[in-house]
């Protein structure tokens, strides 16, 4: 019997369907975090174009809570470099270091879009390929319903 077989197979295309779906949620969530993270990396360069040795700033201690410090020198940029390192740099390398940063996060951004757009595409066709199917299965009912009349009369 087809009409059983194509049941079975529209459940797994939805299944798939399903799955894709979540994927993309992931990798939207994972966009957003990268997003976050070139926004605090902007505030950074920003933060070190504006302050002059001798700025006051609020220095978070943890848990929202901020002391006063005064920038004793600008020409000593402590920057995260990945790993778990950090350097001591000037203040125009922290914010080349930081620009680099930035676009690397870019980069990432640009290759989790690309993914979600594949992903999508894929989910496109695995829509059009259930409409079919669900189309053949009505058809096949109605030629059923169709022959089940004729065999009566």
């Amino acid at each position: 019997m087809m009409g059983g077989g194509g049941g079975g197979e529209l459940q797994q295309l939805s299944q798939e369907l399903q799955q894709i779906q979540e994927e993309i949620e992931g990798l939207e969530a994972d966009i957003q975090e990268l997003r976050d993270e070139k926004t605090e990396i902007d505030e950074a360069i920003e933060a070190l174009e504006t302050l002059d040795t001798g700025s006051t700033v609020q220095v978070p201690l943890g848990g929202d809570a901020y002391v006063r410090a005064e920038v004793q020198d600008l020409d000593e940029v402590v920057v995260g470099l990945g790993g778990g390192y950090a350097a001591e740099q000037s203040e125009a390398d922290a914010i080349d270091t930081l620009e680099t940063k930035k676009g690397v996060v870019d980069d990432k951004i640009d290759g989790v879009s690309a993914d979600i757009d594949d992903l999508e595409a894929e989910s496109s066709q695995l829509e059009e390929k259930a409409q079919q199917m669900q189309q053949q299965q009505m058809q096949q009912q109605m030629q059923q319903m169709q022959q089940q009349e004729s065999d009566d009369e």
